[in-house]
């Protein structure tokens, strides 16, 4: 049951995190759903930690999304920073 809740929620929290850095355009929806997952897993191991709020693991709450969020902007900071050569 987790994996099916990573997918569905990896799915929207990529698919926010692609519309706040512009790069909906460039993905689909497979894309979205790992940059969601991945940056899941980022916010989940370097952001929670910093702010007290669980993880996706730990049960869906309002908290856990904003750290997957968080995350999976970060991560497309990153990989836009080494695709371009700067932070869109």
């Amino acid at each position: 049951m987790n994996i099916l809740i990573w997918l569905i929620v990896g799915g929207i929290v990529g698919w926010l995190a692609s519309l706040i850095m512009r790069t909906d355009a460039q993905q689909g929806i497979l894309l979205n759903v790992v940059v969601g997952i991945i940056g899941a897993l980022i916010g989940g191991w370097v952001v929670s930690p910093m702010v007290g709020v669980g993880t996706i693991n730990d049960g869906i709450s309002i908290g856990s999304i904003l750290v997957s969020l968080l995350g999976a902007v970060l991560l497309l900071g990153v990989v836009n920073l080494f695709r371009r050569g700067r932070v869109r």
